[in-house]
């Protein structure tokens, strides 16, 4: 496992000797973008009003603050990650569509997913789930909010961020994909043991 620390924007090859298991701390611009973010690209084919050209994109949906005595101006409260995989059917639209290459959330993704890492030369990483105040702590400023007619958790909150992380690194550039690599491992040991418990649990004789 490598430990490294990516600076946006994020070039190519800053990220083509990452491999899954690695982990990754971000700083610079990230930029949160779920469900409605993605199908107004993907299927709406909207202009994105922020370009995420070596951007990263957290799949997430924050609780914000505004300050009273700032209008306009916002807090992060809590920012966990979306369950990913939630974007499945049009990550690999988003990426080559937006050149995103750092793409941030809870869980793995699938097939469709690690081929357009591959492509277009991104990487999908996982953020610890129920640390959503520890990644609160991590921005360093709410630089504004796009589409906030989407509501607080789908529009795009602008961050900046400082030592983000840890970032697990589930899909690589290469398509590899941790999570599907695990699935298979965890189902060849599975059909080893199970004949030995099914022989143990007396309701299935």
């Amino acid at each position: 496992m490598n430990i490294k620390h990516l600076t946006t924007p994020i070039k190519d090859e800053d990220i083509m000797d990452l491999r899954i298991g690695d982990l990754v701390y971000l700083t610079g611009r990230l930029i949160t973008g779920r469900d409605d973010v993605h199908h107004r690209v993907v299927k709406q084919h909207r202009e994105l009003p922020v370009d995420l050209n070596g951007i990263a994109v957290f799949h997430a949906g924050p609780i914000m603050k505004e300050r009273a005595d700032e209008p306009g101006k916002y807090d992060v409260i809590s920012i966990g990650p979306t369950t990913s995989m939630r974007m499945e059917n049009s990550e690999r639209d988003f990426i080559r569509e937006t050149g995103v290459k750092l793409i941030i959330g809870k869980g793995g993704m699938g097939l469709e997913t690690a081929e357009g890492c591959k492509e277009s030369i991104a990487v999908h990483g996982v953020f610890p789930g129920g640390c959503a105040v520890l990644a609160a702590e991590q921005v360093l400023d709410v630089e504004g909010v796009e589409w906030p007619e989407l509501g607080m958790p789908e529009a795009m909150w602008v961050m900046r961020v400082k030592d983000f992380g840890p970032i697990l690194i589930s899909i690589d550039t290469l398509g590899n994909n941790l999570f599907e690599d695990n699935k298979k491992k965890f189902n060849e040991v599975k059909e080893e043991v199970l004949p030995e418990l099914y022989s143990q649990v007396d309701y299935l004789k």
